[in-house]
């Protein structure tokens, strides 16, 4: 998507050579009209895959997925990074270890919200490692219910994630593959 690369090479900042700091208009700070591109992209993908939940985890993923959900005219469930008090009754549970925040993570969500009938797209912000959409796939799997794929905004193709998901027959799309990055060269997208 190009209009995600020009923004990433615009305002993304590299640190390191493993962080890619879009703090300014994906994550943290939101850029609502490029959201709704993005939204418009997962749908133009996933156009007739029968998708009535799109299923993200907390805190990233949300903004990107309610408005991804908007194109597909569905609700949004969102794995929980820790168990509430107004989360009552069963829930399915799995856990993740974040990239980001180096923690491993209980990750719930509610059986009421997904179950044997759904088609389900994950939507998430970033894909390096996997272990994130792992734990959203065995959720997923859980509840019965079938996994379409993944909507992923940016992919650290250099990381291992994407491409063992891809090997076990996951479709999973990525918007914005980042071949290499470093602070001296910025970032270098898998098809420049």
């Amino acid at each position: 998507m190009e209009l995600l690369k020009q923004r990433i090479r615009k305002d993304g900042t590299v640190k390191g050579n493993d962080v890619l700091k879009v703090d300014s208009f994906l994550n943290h700070q939101m850029d609502v009209a490029l959201f709704e591109e993005i939204g418009k992209e997962f749908k133009r993908l996933y156009e007739g895959c029968g998708v009535n939940k799109i299923l993200t985890i907390e805190a990233s993923g949300i903004g990107i997925a309610c408005v991804t959900a908007q194109s597909f005219h569905c609700p949004v469930v969102f794995a929980k990074k820790s168990q509430s008090k107004n989360i009552d009754g069963a829930v399915y549970a799995t856990k993740v270890q974040s990239f980001t925040h180096g923690k491993i993570y209980d990750v719930i969500v509610s059986k009421k919200f997904l179950g044997p009938e759904d088609k389900v797209l994950i939507i998430d912000d970033f894909l390096a490692n996997g272990a994130a959409l792992e734990g959203l796939i065995d959720l997923v799997r859980q509840a019965g219910a079938t996994l379409v794929g993944a909507g992923i905004v940016v992919e650290k193709a250099f990381q291992p994630g994407g491409d063992r998901l891809r090997a076990q027959g996951i479709r999973v799309e990525s918007l914005a593959r980042v071949k290499s990055m470093s602070e001296e060269t910025g970032v270098v997208f898998v098809d420049d």
